[in-house]
């Protein structure tokens, strides 16, 4: 049976009535009915209607060389011919998870070595924790386990997860967080810089608030500082240039582990193979997911650093931690080839020397001058635009994201799939995009501004 014998309506009604999503208003939801998805091909998605939908957040940040590629199709149909499934319990491996393993570690900063394999970024931030309050412990320091985060952060939605995030509503729907994690102001000089303060000043402010922290709680009961590159569902907030020397200096000074959740940003999306890279960091622990299958399959990677693997290996005797899928040989094999064909096909570079200062431009030219935006930003081929009423004083409109919902839903209707995260849109193409795709985003995004400025007006 496939879905071609159903209506669009009868989905719809199917869906509401035994399927429940992530992040939604379920009332709402069957309310206004689900958009039904069907089929995509590059750039692009297509729903029941047949709408051609420009793809701007490449599924959920991750299918970084787009839609419909074969080779992983094919390489995932030989793998489970050939060995659907073992676990990597009991002594035993496979070879998939092994050669991406050692593929991981050629392409990561040349202090991280080891991989730990999960199926979501969710799973490998709960890793990440254990493994961490794990180090300390058999390095005799087991009251070291406090984890620095930031509000307005997106770590997982697992229990560790929400904890090590800052998002408030996530926070009062847990009921009890994991304990001795703290939280501080995020860098987003969009609504926090002060008045004549300059970004160098405002990044390295923003950086004190993390020592500030650790300070408070006492160096030697602070594990680790754990943070995005770039806060993806936060509302892509890219801290100033002086922000991530000045959190490294400090992790440094205070013995402090340094955590980075490169979900989002890892696999090409910033022009490098890791935002690590590009910000000359070595941190001792990586989160990677999404793009490492291109959305493909379910598969994370915690990288693990040699300071943190060499204790574990020496010291440590058996990590009782570790998952069913941990290396599911199928996901592991369409790994491989996502990283293979991004490498043929030059996509980090494209990004980094091409497709990544051009989209920046675009934003900046065509979309900046709008009366609706207060700002743009861009990283790689990361982008926001911050939605307000006034742009001399950038003061919001009311009803709390309204006004972001409005401009999303008019994206839509102008097929352009793109997210509101409040009054802030995000954008997260995939890397196959082009200078031509890019054009055609600014188009319909400017269209989606101007039907939403009629509706808020």
């Amino acid at each position: 049976m496939t879905y071609q014998n159903f209506s669009l309506k009868q989905l719809q009604d199917i869906d509401a009535a035994h399927h429940l999503h992530p992040f939604t208003d379920h009332k709402d939801l069957r309310d206004a009915g689900t958009r039904i998805v069907t089929h995509a091909k590059g750039a692009f998605v297509y729903d029941t209607e047949d709408n051609e939908i420009l793809d701007g957040m490449a599924g959920l940040w991750c299918v970084n060389i787009g839609y419909g590629r074969d080779e992983l199709a094919e390489v995932a149909y030989e793998q489970m011919k050939e060995l659907p499934y073992y676990n990597s319990f009991f002594r035993c491996s496979t070879p998939a998870p092994v050669l991406l393993a050692q593929k991981l570690a050629q392409l990561a900063p040349d202090n991280v070595n080891q991989v730990f394999y999960g199926s979501s970024g969710s799973e490998s931030n709960d890793t990440a924790l254990r493994l961490v309050r794990h180090y300390w412990a058999l390095e005799g320091k087991p009251e070291k386990n406090v984890i620095i985060s930031r509000k307005q952060a997106y770590h997982g939605s697992t229990v560790a997860g929400t904890s090590l995030g800052g998002m408030e509503a996530m926070h009062g729907q847990l009921g009890g967080a994991v304990p001795n994690i703290e939280h501080v102001m995020p860098p987003y000089a969009f609504e926090l810089k002060e008045e004549g303060e300059s970004d160098h000043d405002f990044g390295v402010r923003a950086a004190k608030a993390v020592e500030d922290a650790i300070l408070a709680a006492g160096p030697e009961k602070v594990a680790a500082f754990i943070g995005e590159p770039v806060m993806g569902a936060g509302g892509v907030k890219i801290p100033p240039e002086s922000y991530w020397p000045e959190i490294d200096r400090i992790c440094k000074k205070y013995d402090v582990l340094l955590m980075l959740d490169e979900v989002i940003t890892g696999y090409g999306r910033t022009g490098e193979w890791f935002a690590a890279q590009r910000l000359g960091l070595k941190p001792d622990t990586i989160t990677t997911a999404k793009a490492l299958t291109s959305g493909y399959q379910p598969l994370s990677a915690l990288l693990v650093g040699d300071r943190i693997a060499n204790t574990l290996v020496e010291k440590g005797g058996e990590f009782f931690h570790g998952y069913t899928y941990s290396g599911h040989p199928v996901a592991c094999a369409v790994a491989l080839k996502n990283i293979e064909i991004i490498e043929k096909e030059g996509l980090v570079e494209r990004v980094r020397e091409e497709t990544g200062p051009y989209f920046a431009n675009a934003l900046s030219e065509k979309i900046a001058p709008h009366a609706l935006v207060g700002e743009v930003r861009s990283f790689g081929l990361m982008g926001a635009i911050e939605i307000v009423k006034d742009k001399g004083t950038r003061e919001r409109f009311a009803g709390g994201g309204a006004a972001g919902v409005a401009v999303r839903d008019a994206a839509i209707s102008e097929n352009l799939m793109l997210r509101a995260v409040g009054d802030t849109m995000i954008l997260s193409p995939p890397l196959i995009w082009t200078r031509e795709t890019i054009d055609m985003c600014c188009e319909r995004i400017l269209k989606a501004l101007d039907k939403a400025q009629e509706k808020l007006s």
